[in-house]
């Protein structure tokens, strides 16, 4: 059981692993979209958006409902927005964690360069 939820888990993180995917989920999170507002929110080919929105339907991220000859997109789970939210905090913490180094090496190289000075 425990290697088919690993395997699940692997196989969702991989559907997400694009750019382009992530960017339609944060907009599908706002609100349910039709394929024409999603291409015009991300200024691109339909054919590069549709290809990815084919593989978040096969990983069961997005459905996709018709209305009249429009096809209108949401995410299938509400917990995906919380999945970016944590994505976005984890981002942050690795930015803090960067900045604080390259303070250190700043401060570092400032008491090189007085040493040297004497």
């Amino acid at each position: 059981m425990n290697l088919e939820i690993q395997q699940f888990k692997a196989d969702f993180f991989k559907a997400l692993a694009h750019p382009l995917r992530i960017q339609i989920l944060e907009i599908l999170a706002e609100e349910d979209k039709s394929v024409n507002e999603i291409l015009t929110l991300l200024d691109m080919e339909g054919s590069a958006v549709s290809q990815q929105l084919t593989v978040l339907r096969a990983k069961n991220i997005v459905s996709g409902t018709k209305d009249g000859n429009r096809v209108i997109y949401s995410l299938r789970d509400p917990a995906i927005i919380e999945l970016l939210s944590v994505a976005k905090k984890i981002f942050n913490n690795h930015l803090i964690n960067a900045i604080s180094i390259l303070d250190k090496v700043a401060e570092t190289d400032k008491s090189m360069q007085k040493k040297l000075q004497q």
